[in-house]
């Protein structure tokens, strides 16, 4: 069962009952989006690119998905974007998170129209966007496709520790290609060692409120 529930910045996240965690940080939902995946992520990586392709591990309430379909829609970007989400929230429990006010209503329209189809077939809720949910767990997601970012945004190391260990992290950061972004919001020893032997360039960043620091590595280019 999910819950709705307020964080310190005023909006929303879910708690799951399942896993005994919030999807969000509780410090703040919005804060923690914008920080980790699309400041220390998304608007990073545009600085050298016109068009991008995501690949997101946690789909969960659609936040990271809305706030880069915004930024992309102002900046007149193109928008590939797919995420792994192995527990797909209803749209019912999606509409009562509040997110669409965030977000001008064409983004949020776009995505609400187009939620349910993109757990089956990747969907456009824009000329410049394409939204794909696969419907499966990252263990068992494989793709041709190579990304220019990654958002990791799993539940934590304590609450779902079989996302975190050194072959699911392998296997996450074989979709990027060189030169590709892997951006989450955790900072370990244990993480650092698993990106680092994936070939990847480490950076430490101050954290979202609520932590002090956050991981964001760059795939070296051979």
């Amino acid at each position: 069962m999910n819950v709705i529930t307020a964080t310190a910045d005023g909006s929303n996240t879910l708690y799951n009952e399942t896993i005994g965690e919030h999807y969000h940080s509780k410090h703040g939902a919005l804060q923690e989006s914008k920080h980790v995946f699309i400041d220390a992520g998304l608007k990073f990586k545009l600085e050298a690119e016109k068009q991008i392709s995501i690949l997101e591990v946690g789909f969960g309430t659609g936040l990271n998905f809305i706030l880069s379909f915004e930024y992309a829609t102002e900046q007149n970007i193109h928008l590939d974007y797919t995420s792994i989400e192995a527990f797909p929230l209803t749209l019912d429990v999606i509409e009562q998170t509040g997110y669409e006010q965030y977000v001008p209503s064409k983004i949020w329209d776009g995505f609400i129209a187009n939620y349910k189809e993109s757990l089956k077939t990747p969907q456009n809720p824009s000329p410049l966007c394409k939204l794909e949910i696969a419907h499966t767990t990252l263990a068992a997601f494989n793709s041709e496709q190579k990304f220019d970012v990654i958002y990791y945004d799993a539940f934590s190391v304590q609450h779902q520790p079989e996302m975190w260990t050194d072959e699911i992290i392998a296997h996450a950061c074989s979709f990027l290609k060189p030169g590709g972004i892997f951006v989450t919001y955790a900072i370990t020893g244990n993480l650092k060692r698993a990106v680092k032997a994936c070939g990847f360039q480490i950076e430490k960043l101050p954290g979202a409120p609520g932590k002090r620091e956050m991981l964001r590595a760059t795939k070296e280019v051979f």
